[in-house]
C-alpha cells in the first residue's frame, strides 16, 4: 500500500543511522512494529494487579489475556 507521509528528515535519517535499515520504507515499517507491540505490552501492563487470587481460574484468566491480544 503507498501512503504518503511528511516526516520530520532529520529524525527519518536518525533511525536510518540507529536501525542500519537501508531504505525510509524500511525504517517506517519497523517503527510500526515496534510501536504496535509496545502498545500491546502495555495492554497487558494493565492486567497486573486484576487477578483475584482467592478464587484463581487460570484457564479464565489465559483466555481473557488471549482476547487482549
Amino acid at each position: 500500500m503507498t501512503t504518503n507521509l511528511e516526516i520530520d528528515e532529520n529524525l527519518i535519517k536518525e533511525a536510518l543511522e540507529l536501525s542500519g535499515h537501508p531504505t525510509k520504507d524500511a525504517v517506517v515499517e519497523q517503527a510500526l512494529r515496534e510501536y504496535v507491540e509496545r502498545r500491546k505490552q502495555l495492554k497487558i501492563l494493565e492486567l497486573f494487579g486484576t487477578i483475584e487470587y482467592d478464587d484463581y481460574d487460570y484457564k479464565q484468566q489465559r483466555f481473557m489475556l488471549s482476547r487482549v491480544i
